[in-house]
């Protein structure tokens, strides 16, 4: 069965008015409605994915498990039975053992490299490197972070480091929004290049 291209569209699904389901929606998709799919993934795929983040924490893996639980989705919907809960909670804890077992497949593998390179005779991860190389690296941003104007750092730490979104740092600074915006790409671009060694 060919598991429908929606990929790049999140957020596919009906009006507010005559929405369905995820229930509904999962029954039809055992039967191989790929319309109700294409609903169906609109519905989970943020769910899905925010779940997956948390447990992953790699962007890059996060994506990837997504995608995988929602081809397992596609695949075994007619596992799904009513009777025993939700479609969405059926679908999180689909997504939930997918990436626990990401996290223990990539542990694993972790494990196994580390006793390949012990066997081998090689050093192991080498914990004071990594901390000194860490704590260069802040150095060096924060000497960088130095060479902006005082309202281009305070714009880029309130969002970068504080987790505010722009009209936050704007309202917190008392600035107009257009203002903060173009501190921060100022103040990004001047970054960027103190840190790629071009400034």
């Amino acid at each position: 069965m060919r598991v429908p291209d929606v990929t790049g569209r999140p957020g596919c699904g009906r009006r507010e008015g005559d929405r369905v389901e995820a229930d509904e929606l999962l029954v039809l998709v055992a039967g191989g409605d790929q319309k109700a799919f294409e609903e169906l993934y609109g519905l989970v795929s943020g769910p899905v994915y925010g779940l997956v983040r948390r447990v992953v924490r790699d962007q890059a893996q996060s994506e990837e498990v997504t995608q995988e639980v929602l081809l397992e989705l596609w695949r075994s919907a007619a596992r799904f039975d009513p009777a025993r809960g939700s479609a969405l909670s059926w679908v999180l804890t689909l997504a939930h053992r997918r990436a626990v077992d990401r996290v223990r497949s990539a542990r694993a593998a972790g494990e196994r490299e580390q006793r390949e390179a012990l066997r081998a005779g090689l050093p192991a991860f080498d914990q004071v490197t990594e901390e000194v190389e860490a704590g260069l690296e802040r150095e060096w941003v924060r000497r960088c972070l130095d060479r902006l104007t005082a309202l281009q750092r305070q714009s880029v730490t309130l969002a970068y480091y504080d987790g505010y979104t722009y009209r936050e740092v704007a309202e917190r600074l008392s600035l107009p929004l257009g203002t903060v915006k173009t501190r921060m790409r100022d103040g990004l671009t001047r970054l960027r290049q103190c840190l790629g060694g071009v400034a």
